[in-house]
């Protein structure tokens, strides 16, 4: 059965389980999350495009209010509950809707151990770069582990393609995959920016 659900496009991948900061300053924005907190209700978080937003999110339950604002607007953090594809848009209210059907793996997890270990030694390579903040510590005994792990990376195609993933073996290889190849990029990166002031061999460049 579809349900009629209240849609927050952004630049933003969220996924089940996971905890999302948000800064609530739009006037429809603060009635709908304000319309969530007090019925305790969850909303759901779509990736925004250039030519609309991605038919595929999550939903989210507002965890923690940081701060309320005198004009209204919000610092909450979210977790993220279940994932969603969107059968029709509605637009009866100043924020988007959507008609939705709520999906799940095919087949429950946990993956195999040795994806999972696989995946876990790709995303430490990932930590080691200092480029990307973990956002917690992997809970190993999570059977949707590879959504922990994706979290961080900068990717937002990808996260998608991860989100509507329906099996938990295939992210994790799908993941590692994606790791070997992105680590070594960000290693370049990190590189490049440190030789940013210096003539490539080491040395600053005269006058810096």
């Amino acid at each position: 059965m579809s349900k009629l659900l209240p849609l927050f496009p952004l630049q933003l991948v969220v996924f089940p389980r996971t905890q999302i900061p948000l800064h609530i300053f739009e006037e429809r924005y603060k009635e709908m999350v304000g319309e969530a907190i007090e019925n305790r209700s969850e909303f759901g978080i779509v990736l925004a495009q250039k030519d609309g937003i991605v038919n595929a999110g999550c939903t989210v339950f507002v965890d923690k209010i940081l701060t309320r604002y005198p004009d209204g607007r919000l610092d909450i953090v979210t977790r993220g509950l279940r994932r969603f594809h969107i059968v029709d848009l509605n637009r009866e209210k100043a924020y988007l809707q959507g008609e939705v059907e709520f999906f799940d793996d095919e087949e429950p997890g946990p993956a195999p151990v040795e994806l999972q270990h696989e995946a876990l030694k790709r995303y430490q390579d990932l930590l080691e770069t200092n480029e990307i903040r973990a956002y917690a510590e992997p809970k190993l005994d999570d059977p949707q582990l590879s959504f922990q792990l994706a979290q961080c990376v900068l990717d937002l195609d990808f996260q998608s393609v991860m989100l509507r993933n329906r099996s938990e073996p295939d992210r994790l290889k799908q993941l590692s995959s994606f790791l070997a190849q992105y680590v070594p990029k960000v290693r370049q990166t990190t590189r490049m920016k440190h030789l940013a002031p210096m003539n490539g061999h080491g040395h600053k460049l005269a006058g810096t």
